[in-house]
């Protein structure tokens, strides 16, 4: 908050010295987004960038797995926020095609707290998380990719197997994944 508030009065004091000018707003997304980025503690396995840097409401997460089954993989999700957060979950598609029951083939992410169990209580830290566990324990139950899902209920080895080569730009059921191994 005090961060928020710093910036006011900066804005405020540029605004005095330069004279009546145009103000650019700040939405009351822009500020809960800058209040949640703010609080983030994100381990070394994750970072963000901004391809836009005046622009907070659309970055990249960069995720490195160092366990489970996609360890040393390296992968990127877009996040695009509407004007309406945190009313609206934000919009989270991962960029590369990959083999993961909960991510399809589009990079569409199926996490719940994405879609019916969206509160405006939760913050962008809940979602990294959120994504980073999906990593950790692939769900089955609730698949966007149905063969990946059969695979991980009905034979766990060749699960393991189809992912580790989906992660080296391989053929899994006539599907050509791309390259996410560091």
């Amino acid at each position: 908050m005090l961060k928020i508030w710093s910036m006011k009065q900066a804005q405020q004091k540029e605004e005095t010295a330069q004279g009546p000018a145009k103000k650019k707003k700040v939405t009351a997304a822009q500020l809960r987004v800058q209040k949640d980025l703010s609080e983030l503690a994100l381990p070394q396995t994750m970072k963000t960038t901004f391809p836009n840097p005046d622009d907070i409401l659309n970055f990249i997460l960069t995720l490195t797995p160092d366990e489970g089954l996609y360890k040393s993989g390296l992968f990127t999700f877009s996040f695009a926020i509407t004007q309406n957060f945190p009313h609206e979950p934000p919009k989270v598609k991962c960029q590369q095609k990959i083999y993961h029951p909960n991510i399809d083939l589009e990079g569409n992410v199926c996490l719940n707290i994405l879609r019916e169990d969206w509160k405006p209580v939760l913050n962008l830290n809940a979602v990294i998380v959120g994504l980073q566990f999906l990593f950790l324990e692939p769900n089955a139950s609730d698949p966007l990719n149905k063969d990946a899902a059969k695979d991980l209920q009905e034979d766990r080895d060749r699960f393991r197997r189809n992912v580790k080569t989906s992660m080296g730009g391989g053929n899994v059921r006539g599907e050509t994944f791309d390259r996410v191994m560091k």
